[in-house]
């Protein structure tokens, strides 16, 4: 298998980091290749804040549910999805823009998605570990508010990026034969059924610390509540009114 491919399958979250900061060379090397990544009609609705500062930090790891590997990595960036630069920039032409249209929402954040992954790759073949922090949509207008996102941008995710202090196992994904279907959709139950038991085998075994638990059962918290139901008014809020 060529070497790209063994990279992108060796993939697993890293949360220690050693001391060895992140040459902003590199980092502005790791930039470049996430805008590589495919974007909607060249629209690039993305920007990336490089949070250096430690208080900023420490704010950021509190108010992403206590995650301290942010304020300790080796840099930490901030993924907004950024319609407020492509629509000014179309306005300034003549355009009679429209704003807040849910297709809008859906291209930002698709973007920054897309970007961010190749940032991740780019920065695993140069030895580097990352971790995405979800967390930041917990309180996403505090930390628009620290940062000074204005509207029309809003915060996706954190990346923390550093070089590894540890080597977790990689995690299990999903059997090839439970996400590719042949022209229609098919049930995949059992296919579900098996990758618990390697779950189960999984989580028995890894470095980390054993748990007792399953794939599905790990899905439990995200479906068994309203999760983050403050999203929806925040994102109105910064302009994105989905119309």
């Amino acid at each position: 298998m060529n070497p790209t491919i063994e990279l992108l399958k060796s993939h697993r979250s890293i949360r220690k980091f050693t001391d060895q900061p992140v040459s902003r060379e590199l980092l502005e090397e790791l930039i470049r290749a996430g805008q590589g990544a495919a974007t909607s009609s060249h629209v690039q609705a993305y920007t990336v804040i490089h949070v250096k500062h430690p208080a900023n930090r420490e704010a950021i790891a509190e108010l992403a549910g206590g995650q301290s590997y942010v304020a300790s990595c080796g840099a930490f960036l901030l993924f907004c999805a950024d319609m407020k630069r492509p629509t000014e920039a179309a306005e300034r032409t003549g355009a009679r823009v429209v704003r807040g249209m849910t297709e809008q929402l859906l291209v930002a954040t698709v973007d920054t998605a897309l970007m961010a992954q190749n940032v991740a790759v780019a920065a695993e073949s140069e030895g580097l570990g990352i971790c995405y922090i979800g967390g930041i949509r917990n309180n996403p207008q505090e930390i628009s508010d620290l940062l000074g996102l204005p509207d029309h941008v809003y915060p996706v995710f954190g990346m923390c990026l550093g070089y590894p202090a540890h080597q977790p196992d990689v995690k299990p994904r999903l059997p090839v034969e439970a996400v590719l279907k042949e022209d229609t959709y098919t049930d995949d139950r059992e296919l579900v059924a098996a990758f618990d038991d390697t779950m189960h085998a999984y989580y028995r075994s890894r470095k980390g610390g054993p748990k007792d638990s399953t794939w599905s059962q790990n899905l439990t918290p995200l479906f068994d509540t309203k999760l983050r139901p403050h999203m929806r008014d925040f994102l109105v809020r910064r302009g994105f009114e989905m119309k």
